[in-house]
């Protein structure tokens, strides 16, 4: 009896396992990330520099500018883990000096061909966090908020040599 306990025990344990990864992805599925975008949050400019997907990984700096100065720095990294996709977020102020304790970690919720959303595993500022690719052209970012809401920040492709 204690046997077949045991290996109940196992089998719901390694279900519950599989069920908290994300779905299936690799990180190349990603590369329409990949460039400078920018556009207006409010009075502020906001861009995203993402680096091409290359060992296992992705990472976006993060500038928020307005009023000749800038506001907040962020990191985004987005890795693959266990067969699946995992984002960690951190933001700074200027002098380097972060707004957290630590990073935020987000698994992957949804993915499609120019779309991705995660979803919070550890406390932080958001819920969910998704991009999207439309066009050529654009890029926004879906940021679920606590109260259940979502922004979403439409920004434009540019180079970042102007």
């Amino acid at each position: 009896m204690l046997k077949k306990c045991l290996s109940l025990v196992a089998g719901v344990l390694i279900s519950s396992m599989a069920l908290a990864a994300g779905p299936a992805a690799t990180i190349d599925q990603l590369d329409w990330m990949t460039g400078n975008w920018a556009g207006q949050l409010g009075p502020n400019q906001l861009e995203e520099n993402w680096i091409a997907t290359e060992g296992g990984s992705i990472a976006a700096m993060v500038r928020m500018t307005g009023s000749g100065a800038t506001s907040m720095f962020e990191m985004i990294t987005i890795e693959e883990v266990d067969g699946s996709l995992v984002l960690h977020i951190q933001q700074w102020d200027p002098g380097f000096e972060p707004r957290t304790d630590a990073a935020q970690k987000m698994e992957l919720e949804e993915i499609t061909a120019n779309s991705v959303k995660f979803r919070a595993v550890s406390e932080g500022g958001m819920s969910t966090l998704g991009y999207s690719h439309p066009d050529a052209e654009s890029f926004i970012i879906h940021v679920g908020r606590p109260d259940g809401g979502t922004l979403d920040i439409p920004l434009k492709k540019r180079s970042i040599w102007q």
